[in-house]
């Protein structure tokens, strides 16, 4: 069946939502990806490619405090607020208990940045550059997005996004003239999140008349421990994502930091296109269970995602030249590989929150997600004792732990056929 017929039989309703969402998240992709062309061009130039490595490298750190904070709540909570999206008393609880929770995890994840910079050397000889990207956690942490996707109004996300996105671009040209300035590029970036994080709760109280308190005790623990286990997938994801440029910091230095973070730029920039769709198609799918109108989007993205992996094969070099400059040429090694991943990546991360977890099926997903975790770090240290560890055997590894997530969940499809393809469409 043509997609166009699929969507004709998409209540109206849904239909108009469904594409208001999509352009809304398209929009902030569209920013997003343009705000580096500029960026990350002007910032590999004037720091140099050492302090380029210097500055990600602390990024890539605090990711990890990122996702201790975020807990999986921008999975179990989107359900949560989809679900009880008609019920204000609810969506109120949801909120308060959600904003509470990951304010403890701040407090806890800056006690462990104190003493991780108080004890390692490492981190202590550039500790305010930790410290100024610890305020992007905090604007990370309260911006309600989570709330927003599973209202099913994405607006609200572009448009705070892209205001924090050009108040960041506008800094960075004004104030970062020369590489000795690397330290307060992250302090700019994290300018953007606290901006996001206090438009995003206004805008929650104003728009959707939240009440904001403290809910009790029981109430917060009970939140966490539903996020639990989508907590265990976000941790598990990370090992793709962001243990392998923080692996390359602590064993290389921060020019070999700088090549693979600038060719994992790009490939996280086409990643979070699609992964766009998945946000729209997840609260969706949670409520319409519509299986034929996902598997022509699957299909349109897949075919979508192939185009653009070859693309990348052939012009890598030219990309990268252009993009970065004739010093960070060797990434463009490393793009080729992860244009190739891409063609993996898209169809196994579609196949897990958009369909596995609205058919009820989280444990799988998480689990596809734990075991590529497992066979990524396995293959790292792998390659670390046979000493063959390099930017390029990373790329590799991701690819191959990309494709064992992929196996596992075309696994699960196949195991609970009869419950996905079967069940009756609303």
């Amino acid at each position: 069946m043509m997609i166009n017929e699929i969507i004709s039989k998409i209540r109206k309703n849904d239909k108009k939502q469904l594409l208001e969402n999509f352009l809304s998240l398209g929009i902030i992709q569209v920013v997003s990806y343009m705000i580096p062309l500029v960026s990350l061009p002007y910032l590999s130039r004037v720091l140099g490619v050492e302090n380029f490595g210097r500055v990600f490298f602390a990024y890539a750190f605090v990711q990890y405090f990122i996702i201790l904070t975020d807990f999986g709540f921008g999975l179990s909570a989107v359900k949560d607020i989809a679900q009880h999206s008609d019920d204000k008393e609810k969506r109120d609880e949801i909120f308060n208990a959600v904003n509470c929770a990951k304010i403890l995890l701040l407090i806890i994840s800056f006690i462990i940045l104190v003493f991780i910079v108080v004890i390692v050397p490492k981190f202590r000889q550039d500790y305010l550059i930790y410290f100024f990207t610890f305020f992007m956690v905090i604007g990370n942490a309260l911006f309600p997005s989570w709330f927003f996707q599973g209202m099913q109004h994405m607006k609200y996300i572009t448009f705070v996004n892209i205001s924090a996105k050009i108040i960041f671009l506008v800094l960075l040209f004004v104030f970062i003239k020369s590489s000795n300035q690397y330290v307060f590029v992250p302090l700019i970036n994290s300018m953007g999140f606290l901006v996001s994080a206090i438009l995003g709760i206004f805008i929650a109280k104003k728009r959707f008349n939240v009440n904001l308190y403290i809910p009790s005790r029981s109430v917060i623990f009970e939140q966490i421990k539903n996020s639990f286990e989508f907590f265990l997938s976000r941790v598990s994801a990370s090992i793709f994502t962001n243990t392998n440029a923080f692996f390359l910091g602590t064993i290389s230095a921060p020019l070999f930091v700088g090549y693979y973070v600038a060719a994992e730029k790009i490939y996280v920039a086409i990643d979070s296109l699609f992964s766009q769709v998945n946000n729209v198609l997840y609260p969706y799918m949670t409520k319409n269970k519509n299986i034929r109108f996902f598997i022509s989007v699957l299909f349109f993205s897949s075919v979508v995602i192939l185009f653009i992996s070859l693309f990348f094969v052939f012009f890598s070099e030219n990309i990268i030249s252009i993009f970065y400059g004739e010093k960070m040429l060797f990434a463009s090694k490393i793009l080729k590989i992860f244009a190739i991943v891409l063609v993996l990546k898209i169809p196994a991360t579609m196949i897990g929150y958009p369909l596995l977890a609205a058919y009820g099926k989280t444990k799988e997903t998480n689990y596809s997600v734990v075991i590529s975790s497992v066979v990524h770090i396995i293959g790292l240290f792998m390659l670390f004792f046979i000493s063959k560890i390099s930017v390029v055997t990373i790329a590799f590894m991701v690819g191959f732990s990309v494709l064992t997530m992929l196996l596992v969940r075309v696994f699960f499809i196949i195991k609970y056929n009869s419950q996905i393809f079967n069940l009756k469409e609303k």
